[in-house]
């Protein structure tokens, strides 16, 4: 009966004590509420439940409670909300009229002086209506942000959301995209600071993402379209339910152990009012219930609040706050006042041996002043395996840092916290497997720390420090967007002879980041850098690097790049470069480079001289660096000369040349540059593997692509290569676990576009359709469409890809018509990867449809792929069809076999029939594939 019955929260708790059969007035010492409002509350009861007395009442209290419970929904993830360390108490009101808000309103900010309660008010609210938001609730706290940026601000709304930076998208970009189709609800915390980010990110993400809402607390509003802002008062002094701001005295106090009477309610309710109702400082003053008692506080609060009226500092969105933290800090010992306002210099948690560094002060007297300290709520304790470490919270954060400044000791603690940065930044260089949770610790006071020193002139060297530290450390973390900053705050920090190798890291970083025209613009700045410091050959080889990476990767550049500017930038180089073997070295790749692109650029592919040429210099770029012994250096040219091999018609020394590069880079220790070019070099091998049937290879080469922990955060950019390996193989299971991981993790990064993921997207449709799920096939094929890829760039993959799927289906006529193109009218699009597949393919395709060229095709096909094991197989196969040789037919299946193409092993047998058809068939079945389609006599 009661489950039909509107009963409020607080009538609940009235029937569930009257369940237990005590008084009214035991109810209300029990709820901190009045007698008569207890009265009340049962009255309605009686008169809701329809019953005559109190003794029936009670018979619905078991019932109430338990319906009271919440049900959790397993469909719904979990609300990604912090755990209260204490009970939320009162804002009945508050949270009914803030929770219809979030309801009707798409972004409503919940505004009021700090220490009001709106984080508590807005966490509580948000799990209120957390049930409401199907795809998750998340909080976002904006204290550790100390610049008003809208990527900054993105860049934790994302972290918050578990998205991981994607090269060649801002997080300003994924995070709308990855919301773009969710329901949520988004918790901005502390957004005052980072006004200026928050309302232009808020104004994208609301309008790119309809389902999205968005509660934001604030000291002022954001001032954005869609805002909706809502004054959190004080906590209540009276009312109805009771006051507020004495339960949440009562409650605090009763934590230490010592509960004050409840015969002390209406004295309380006068020093609360005194505090103006402001929660921060009412828990404050209850901390010291145990040890002032009633009397002390109110003495202490009444010199505290006179101390601070009409005074200069005064500041009327605090005064109630301050008021609190200047009573707390004058109770504080001479020694703990200097203790608090020195640690208030750490962005974040802190160990006894940091404070006793930073304050000047011995480790024993820190210990227990620290303690003092977090007795008297001033800081927070996080015990941990580590170690104790303490947290001031943000508000007594910022009164110390005021304290410490009337105290004229900003500069030297500063200081001193620049030194401690900078000796504990050095030491993480060099710690273990738990460096990331020890940077993690301290990242945001390394970052305060550079953000101070930096403005500083008579700092210039030790800011400069710090910032290529961090540089380092950031790469090290994956944090590469700040670590291409860092790397450039560094240089400008530097004089000319330190800036260009710093340049040249930003430059690398930029590259991992799949950002080409930073990897050209800073490539540039170095040289500039170079050429100011006197060192004209640096410089030279600089501009080549510059004028490589234009050409090098041209996939990763927004503006495409204009010839004559490159070529002004190698000619400059040969001037300056002299006779350096290293400018000298960089200079010839350059041209060798730009040779392969022009050469590659002509409509008909022509070979005979220029191809040799071509060649030939690539070949002098790989000698040159090889003599300067820079293993990344002959890396570039090799990658140089496996581009030009390819284009030459010889796959197989081009495949030999990239695995040389993999090779050359083993031994290399990780960094900017080598990470950017291992990355690109495993790829390039697996690719190269793939072109020429050495599919084990190329599988054990993608596997150390996806294990490399630079792309640990870009799972689709880190699997996509292991995935098309899988796929021409016939993995089916490796193919269908991986592509649901590629699938979340390309969602995760907002959807990336770009040629990069076409093949592997392409090669999970294949699969489907080699299972005959058409449903699945057509997700991945709008999947592909969404990656943008003009038609001409995946002609290859996809004609071989949908070849494959249609000879299986028994549809040869649909195949050779997709084959139909001469391979010389499309190399450009069927060379490195897919030449041998695409002739191979196009060979049976003709035998299979009785094309009366299916002879010559297969002649041809025959001189094209020799030497690859898969294609050579492939067209092995199509001849015995075409003479109707089932024997020699039958002989190709170890060949797949043991060249890893368990597919093609299976259609072999399938194809040959007889007794062999069945056990091809039962292979195709324990693939997870459906059963080939009719075969036509040949």
């Amino acid at each position: 009966m009661t489950a039909t019955v509107d009963i409020s929260a607080r009538e609940a708790e009235v029937l569930a004590l009257v369940g237990e059969h005590l008084s009214n007035a035991e109810i209300a010492a029990r709820l901190f509420i009045s007698v008569r409002t207890v009265e009340s509350h049962v009255s309605s009861l009686l008169r809701k439940l329809s019953v005559p007395d109190r003794r029936a009442l009670a018979q619905y209290a078991p019932a109430q409670h338990a319906s009271a419970q919440p049900r959790a929904d397993a469909t719904k993830p979990e609300p990604v909300l912090p755990t209260p360390l204490t009970s939320f108490v009162g804002r009945a009101r508050e949270r009914a009229e803030l929770a219809e808000m979030i309801r009707r309103d798409r972004q409503v900010t919940a505004v009021g002086p700090g220490g009001v309660g709106k984080t508590r008010l807005a966490l509580t609210v948000a799990a209120d209506v957390a049930d409401e938001f199907a795809d998750g609730v998340w909080f976002v706290d904006l204290v550790p942000i100390s610049s008003p940026d809208v990527a900054v601000v993105a860049a934790a709304v994302g972290l918050a959301l578990g998205l991981g930076e994607q090269p060649g998208t801002g997080m300003d970009e994924s995070v709308p995209a990855a919301l773009a189709e969710r329901q949520a609800l988004l918790v901005l915390d502390n957004c005052e600071h980072v006004r200026d980010g928050v309302a232009p990110f808020l104004e994208q993400l609301l309008a790119s993402c309809p389902n999205v809402t968005v509660l934001a607390t604030s000291r002022a509003r954001l001032l954005v379209p869609f805002e909706r802002a809502y004054a959190v008062p004080p906590m209540s002094l009276s009312g109805d339910g009771g006051s507020d701001a004495v339960a949440l005295f009562m409650d605090r106090a009763a934590a230490g152990g010592w509960p004050p009477n409840h015969a002390l309610r209406e004295q309380v309710a006068e020093f609360c009012q005194g505090l103006d109702g402001m929660a921060l400082a009412i828990e404050l003053a209850a901390a010291r219930w145990t040890t002032l008692g009633l009397d002390g506080l109110t003495d202490g609060l009444s010199d505290q609040l006179r101390m601070l009226a009409g005074g200069a500092r005064s500041d009327d969105r605090h005064r109630s706050v301050r008021a609190a933290l200047d009573w707390s800090h004058a109770l504080l010992e001479p020694d703990d006042q200097v203790l608090l306002r020195r640690v208030s210099v750490f962005a974040k948690s802190f160990t006894t041996q940091s404070a006793a560094e930073v304050a000047a002060t011995d480790r024993g007297s820190v210990a227990v002043g620290l303690a003092r300290l977090a007795e008297q709520s001033l800081l927070v304790v996080l015990a941990s395996p580590a170690g104790t470490r303490y947290r001031a919270l943000e508000t007594i954060r910022q009164y110390g840092r005021e304290q410490l400044a009337d105290s004229d000791e900003t500069a030297e603690v500063r200081l001193r916290h620049l030194r401690w940065c900078l000796d504990d930044a050095g030491a993480l260089e060099t710690v273990g497997t738990d460096w990331r949770a020890q940077f993690d610790a301290v990242a945001d006071d390394l970052r305060t720390a550079l953000a101070w020193a930096g403005d500083r002139p008579e700092l210039r060297t030790e800011a400069g420090a710090l910032a290529r530290i961090l540089a380092e450390l950031t790469f090290t973390r994956h944090l590469l967007g700040e670590s291409q900053q860092r790397y450039e705050q560094a240089a400008a920090l530097a004089d000319s002879v330190d800036a260009a190798p710093l340049l040249r890291h930003a430059a690398a970083v930029a590259g991992c980041r799949m950002r080409g025209d930073d990897m050209y613009r800073l490539n540039r700045a170095a040289a500039d850098a170079a050429r100011r410091a006197g060192n004209d050959a640096a410089a030279a080889a600089d501009l080549a690097t510059a004028a490589n990476s234009s050409y090098r990767f041209a996939s990763k550049f927004v503006r495409v790049m204009p010839q004559e500017e490159v070529f002004a930038l190698v000619a400059e180089a040969q001037e300056m470069a002299g006779t350096d073997p290293a400018a000298c070295a960089a200079v010839a790749l350059a041209e060798a480079g730009w040779a392969l692109t022009e050469a590659f650029g002509a409509a008909d592919g022509s070979s005979g001289a220029g191809v040799a040429a071509t060649v030939a210099r690539a070949e002098r770029a790989v000698d040159l660096a090889h003599r300067t012994g820079d293993p990344l250096a002959e890396s570039a040219a090799l990658d140089t000369l496996a581009g030009a091999l390819s284009w030459s018609g010889d796959p197989f020394a081009a495949a030999a040349t990239v695995r040389r590069r993999v090779a050359l880079l083993a031994s290399v220790s990780n960094g900017p540059a080598a990470s950017h070019e291992l990355i690109d070099a495993l790829a390039e091998a697996t690719e190269a593997g793939l072109g020429v049937g050495d599919l084990p290879g190329a599988r054990r080469w993608a596997r150390q692509l996806a294990d490399h922990p630079m792309l640990a955060e870009v799972g689709h950019r880190a699997s996509s290569q292991l995935l098309v390996a899988d796929a021409l193989a016939g993995n089916v299971d490796q193919v269908l676990t991986r592509s649901a991981l590629f699938l979340e993790a390309w969602q995760r990064a907002g959807r990336p576009t770009g040629s990069a993921l076409g093949p592997a997207v392409a090669g999970v449709g294949m699969i489907h359709g080699l299972r005959d799920d058409s449903d699945a096939r057509r997700e991945w094929s709008d999947v592909h469409d969404r990656l943008g890829i003009p038609s001409d760039r995946a002609f290859g993959y996809r004609s071989v890809y949908e070849s494959i799927t249609l000879l299986h289906n028994g549809d040869p006529d649909s195949a050779a018509d997709r084959l139909a193109i001469d391979p010389a009218d499309v190399w450009q699009s069927v060379t490195w990867v897919w030449l041998h597949w695409y002739v191979a393919l196009r060979a049976e395709a003709a035998v299979l449809s009785g094309s009366p060229d299916a002879g010559p095709r297969v002649a041809e096909a025959k001189d094209v792929v020799a030497g690859n094991p898969v294609a050579g197989a492939i067209v092995e196969r199509a001849e015995a069809l075409l003479v109707d040789d089932r024997e020699r037919l039958y002989a190709t299946a170890p060949t797949f076999d043991a060249a890893g193409c368990r597919y093609q092993a299976a259609r072999t047998r399938v194809l040959a029939g007889g007794e062999h058809a069945a056990a091809g068939s039962t292979a195709l079945a324990d693939l997870g594939m459906s059963p080939m389609g009719p075969i036509r006599p040949v």
